[in-house]
């Protein structure tokens, strides 16, 4: 795949579908920042750096984010139980 087709392939994405399913981008950014801020500065004040527990809540938000736009986009659903279920589980390994 070339380098055009690439850029052509994300421009159909996030002007068509991904535009229709998580509505406005600044919106949609905004609120992920949001709670990427809030997780990364309770991971610095109780861990000293991001974990990979961390990054597991915060992929988990970035699907709740999508969600309250498109409630019943089922992929986003099972996104979201995947990232909690891998997060869950490399936070109880021993």
């Amino acid at each position: 795949m070339t380098r055009e087709e690439i850029l052509d392939q994300a421009l159909n994405l996030i002007t068509g579908d991904r535009a229709k399913q998580y509505g406005n981008a600044k919106d949609n950014h905004l609120a992920i920042a949001t709670g990427w801020n809030h997780i990364v500065q309770k991971a610095y004040k109780t861990h000293g750096t991001l974990t990979p527990e961390h990054v597991a809540l915060m992929m988990d938000w970035l699907k709740t984010c999508r969600l309250l736009t498109d409630i019943q986009h089922v992929d986003s659903w099972v996104d979201k139980a995947g990232y909690t279920a891998l997060g869950g589980e490399i936070a109880t390994k021993d």
